[in-house]
């Protein structure tokens, strides 16, 4: 009888190890989820940065030919330096910024892939303790048999 039992414990615990399987697996997919969330919300900000930013370019080289105008200085020579190197500047700036961008990205887009991973390696883990356990419960039915706990034939 004792074997018949430990069978039984060991199908119930097969099932369970499934479910926990298939659970943490779940968990590791929402956590990609939200990674792939996180690396569209730096894309989006980087957008939105990038914007402002070439407002405020915009509005410092007005203010520059503004003072230039001003203090009679033409837009040439001098005075178009002084613009052409704020925008290369702005440029050089912005490439800064999606590159950022595009690391912070990255990373939260191989965060999701590692969740992922790490998803399938605990379903693989509910499934190989299944496994284990439904042997266990073979190997306790095998041993109720020879015991003759099922009755004689």
């Amino acid at each position: 009888m004792g074997n018949t039992i430990a069978a039984v414990g060991s199908i119930a615990a097969a099932k369970q190890a499934s479910a926990m399987g298939k659970y943490n697996q779940q968990v590791q997919e929402r956590n990609a989820k939200v990674s792939e969330q996180e690396a569209e919300a730096i894309k989006n900000k980087n957008e939105f940065d990038i914007a402002r930013f070439d407002q405020e370019l915009l509005q410092l080289t007005g203010q520059t030919e503004v003072s230039l105008n001003k203090s009679g200085v033409e837009l040439s020579g001098s005075g178009l330096n002084i613009l052409n190197y704020n925008t290369r500047q702005g440029e050089i700036q912005k490439d800064v910024m999606n590159y950022n961008s595009l690391v912070k990205e990255s990373r939260a887009i191989e965060n999701a892939n590692f969740a992922r991973i790490q998803g399938a390696i605990e379903r693989q883990r509910g499934l190989a303790k299944r496994n284990e356990n439904l042997f266990k419960a073979g190997a306790s039915l095998l041993r109720a048999k020879d015991a003759g706990e099922f009755g004689s034939a």
